[in-house]
């Protein structure tokens, strides 16, 4: 997180350095260096601005938590993803981007977690693109997240987001080089009869992608 982002979010909550550093438990002048570059916005306080501005949660730090793929729902739902948003408490704002990579990286993946991940992608679509895609292709997920970038890029255009189809595009263009020719699914354990069926009947992207998914654009009730 960012000094700018600090004292962007000092002036929407109305308050001076001094109020703020009284709110915060810091020194003014540390608040005032802070939002300067001059020192790193503490953990404590970037975590504590991300639970009052969900946006805010990309500049949280790259830890990743002791978590199973069933406490997805409830990471999504820190985010105030619409579908999950029951779920979520303060406390388990997560960087969007270690969600998402978390979510990639599981073997198995409930239907309703994969279809939050584009919104993810768009909602914050200011997350660190570098830091997500090289973890990717470490883990050699490189071809779901293409895939589910494509599906964010897709509800970017319906909505008319032209910045963020921008950013997405390039992202897509970024993972184009290193696609994977493996066969593989998104997070899913297929009988070999869904196997061939998927292989016949998938989207053109799905099949760029190397994935055995029935999941589109037109899937997403959030993409409306």
């Amino acid at each position: 997180m960012l000094g700018t982002h600090v004292r962007s979010a000092r002036e929407r909550l109305g308050l001076t350095q001094q109020q703020a550093a009284r709110r915060w438990k810091l020194s003014q002048t540390y608040v005032s260096l802070v939002e300067q570059e001059k020192r790193p916005v503490p953990d404590r306080l970037a975590r504590l601005l991300a639970r009052t501005e969900t946006r805010m949660a990309t500049g949280l730090a790259f830890d990743t938590p002791a978590v199973a793929p069933d406490d997805l729902p409830r990471l999504l739902g820190a985010l105030h993803y619409p579908g999950f948003a029951y779920l979520g408490e303060p406390r388990d704002v997560t960087n969007p981007a270690v969600v998402v990579l978390m979510a990639l990286r599981a073997k198995a993946v409930p239907a309703r977690v994969t279809e939050a991940l584009p919104w993810v992608l768009f909602t914050f679509v200011d997350l660190d693109w570098r830091w997500l895609v090289d973890q990717a292709k470490l883990s050699n997920v490189q071809n779901r997240l293409g895939y589910l970038v494509g599906l964010a890029r897709q509800v970017a255009e319906q909505r008319g987001h032209e910045s963020a189809v921008h950013q997405l595009v390039d992202v897509e263009h970024q993972l184009e080089d290193a696609r994977l020719a493996k066969e593989d699914t998104l997070g899913r354990h297929l009988a070999e009869a869904e196997r061939r069926h998927l292989r016949e009947h998938r989207s053109a992207a799905a099949m760029h992608w190397n994935l055995l998914t029935s999941l589109t654009a037109e899937d997403l009730r959030y993409g409306k």
